[in-house]
């Protein structure tokens, strides 16, 4: 369990992030409206300044459930 100065900063951390990116605060909230089963792919591409796009991707295995699950109450908090 998190002590209550590290709730705080998340909170704050997490409110300051929605405001700078709505559209994509509200992709992950629309993601982790259901549950995130094994099997599914997880792309993610970064586009870096003057540098060639780099994206890898992850297929979620059971193992990984429990980690996007309390990434996933985090984020509603």
């Amino acid at each position: 369990m998190l002590n209550p100065l590290t709730m705080l900063k998340l909170n704050q951390a997490k409110s300051k992030f929605i405001s700078n990116h709505p559209k994509f605060a509200s992709f992950v909230k629309n993601i982790f409206s259901r549950k995130i089963e094994a099997g599914t792919i997880i792309e993610i591409t970064v586009k870096r300044p003057g540098e060639n796009t780099i994206t890898s991707n992850m297929k979620v295995t059971e193992s990984d459930i429990e980690l996007l699950e309390n990434v996933k109450d985090i984020i509603k908090k």
